[in-house]
C-alpha cells in the first residue's frame, strides 16, 4: 500500500525535475489525511507554495457552476429535458453548419432544439471559440461585436447572442467541449435572478467556508496568486500572464460557466468533500446524495463517447456525465479507483477527483502551460489512490 510519504516524494521530484511549484490534499469522510506544497508560488519573488496559494481553476469553474445549476433543479426550477428557449428566447430557432459533397459549408434550421441536457453533456455544438470551424470563427465575431457595442458585458448577454450563430451538429447528436456550460452559467442567472458570483456565494461558498473562492479580486487575494509559467522547449520557464486574469478585476462583469473561478486547495478540497460524501460537509447539506449520483451517470451514447475519450489514455475508461468525466471501466482506466469516481481538470494544471463510494476525494494544482496533465496527474491520482 502506499504511504502519504510517497506522495510527498512525488511531488517534491516534481519541483526537482522542473516544476515550479504544486499543491495538493487529500481527504475522506469530511477531514483532510494528507496536504502539502512544494516549490515555489512564485519564483522570481521567492515566494513558497504555501496553503494560502490562490490558483486559477480555469475549467474546474465547470463542476461549481454545474453543482450550482443542479440545486435549481432540485427546487424544481427546470427540468433537463427543457428546451433552453423556455429561459432563453433567443434559442427557439437555431441553425447547423451542413458540408455538402463538395466540402463546402451550407447553413440549414436545426431539427431539434437545443435542451438543457445538451448544455450540461457539451453536446450543444458550440465549442470554444479559440478553435477554427466555421462555428468557432463566427463566435469570435459575435464576441468582438459585443465588445464594440457594449465594452464589458455578462454573461446572459452572451449566451443570447451565440444563438444565432450555426452549430456545428445537430443538437445532441455529438459531444464537442465547448461552450455548454456558459449556457448552464446563464441559465442560473435568468432562473434565479441572481447574478452567477452571487448564487455561487450564498449556495456553496458562504456555506462551505469557501473564503478563498471567487471570480473577483478582494481583500490581498491578487497578492496571493500564484504565477503561471510557460515552459519553453529548453526546459526553462519564462512568465505569463494568467488565463482569464481579465475576468478577475474588480471592474470585470463576465462570469463564465466554463471558466473564471479562482481558489486555494484547502477551499476546493471542502467542495469536493461534501461531493464525495452525500453533498454534506461539515453538518451543511448543499445538495442531494441522488443528484450527485445524477451529475456522475454517463449520459452520452457509444458515438458521443468516441468524440469524448477517443484515443485519449487521459480519459481512458471514463464517460461524460453533467459537467464531470466519471469512470466506467476501471481496466480501461488502468486507476485504482471505483466505477462512479468523477471530476474534472483545468487547463493550468488544476485537477479533481471524487469517489463518493469511499468518501474520498483528492485536489491537486499547479499553474504552467502546457499542463502536462497526463503526466502529473495520473501519477498523483494512483498514489493518492493507493494511500486507501
Amino acid at each position: 500500500m502506499a504511504k502519504f510519504d510517497d506522495l510527498s516524494r512525488l511531488l517534491n521530484s516534481f519541483v526537482e525535475s522542473g516544476l515550479p511549484g504544486c499543491a495538493c490534499a487529500v481527504a475522506k469522510d469530511g477531514e483532510i489525511l494528507w496536504e502539502g506544497y512544494f516549490g515555489y508560488a512564485d519564483m522570481e519573488r521567492k515566494i513558497p507554495m504555501n496553503e494560502g496559494s490562490v490558483f486559477r481553476l480555469a475549467s474546474m469553474t465547470k463542476l461549481i457552476v454545474c453543482t450550482a445549476a443542479l440545486i435549481l433543479y432540485e427546487r424544481g426550477k427546470f427540468l433537463l429535458s427543457d428546451p433552453v428557449y423556455e429561459y432563453i428566447p433567443e434559442y427557439k430557432e437555431t441553425y447547423v453548419y451542413i458540408k455538402d459533397s463538395n466540402g463546402e459549408y451550407k447553413i440549414e434550421k436545426a431539427k431539434n432544439p437545443v435542451l438543457v441536457k445538451h448544455a450540461f453533456t457539451m453536446t450543444v455544438g458550440l465549442p470554444y471559440p479559440f478553435r477554427e470551424s466555421p462555428t468557432a470563427i463566427e463566435m469570435r465575431k459575435v464576441r468582438e461585436e459585443l465588445t464594440k457595442k457594449y465594452g464589458k458585458y455578462d454573461i446572459v448577454t452572451e449566451a443570447k447572442a451565440m444563438a444565432s450563430v450555426p452549430q456545428e451538429f445537430e443538437p445532441g447528436t455529438r459531444w464537442l467541449y465547448g461552450y455548454g456550460h456558459d449556457i448552464v452559467a446563464a441559465l442560473i442567472q435568468v432562473i434565479s435572478g441572481k447574478k452567477v458570483s452571487e448564487f455561487l456565494k450564498e449556495e456553496i461558498f458562504e456555506p462551505l467556508g469557501m473564503n478563498d473562492t471567487a471570480y473577483r479580486y478582494f481583500g490581498d487575494i491578487e497578492e496571493r496568486m500564484v504565477a503561471c509559467y510557460r515552459k519553453k522547449e529548453d526546459g526553462t520557464f519564462e512568465r505569463t500572464k494568467g488565463l482569464l486574469d481579465e475576468y478577475h478585476e474588480k471592474d470585470a462583469v463576465y462570469e463564465s460557466g466554463g471558466g473564471g473561478l479562482f481558489s486555494t486547495v484547502r477551499d476546493y478540497i471542502k467542495f469536493s468533500q461534501m461531493l464525495a460524501n452525500g453533498g454534506v460537509y461539515k453538518g451543511k447539506k448543499i445538495i442531494g446524495r441522488k443528484t450527485i449520483d445524477l451529475m456522475r451517470t454517463n449520459q452520452l451514447n457509444s458515438t458521443q463517447l468516441l468524440d469524448f475519450n477517443k484515443n485519449n489514455i487521459y480519459l481512458s475508461g471514463y464517460g461524460y456525465g453533467l459537467g464531470v468525466r466519471t469512470l466506467m471501466s476501471i481496466n480501461e482506466s488502468n486507476f485504482n479507483s471505483s466505477i462512479g469516481e468523477f471530476g474534472w481538470t483545468g487547463a493550468l494544471g488544476t485537477y479533481v477527483s471524487i469517489d463518493p463510494s469511499e468518501g474520498f476525494s483528492l485536489v491537486y494544482m499547479h499553474q504552467m502551460i502546457p499542463n502536462m496533465e497526463e503526466y502529473y496527474h495520473l501519477r498523483v491520482r494512483s498514489v493518492a489512490y493507493g494511500c486507501l
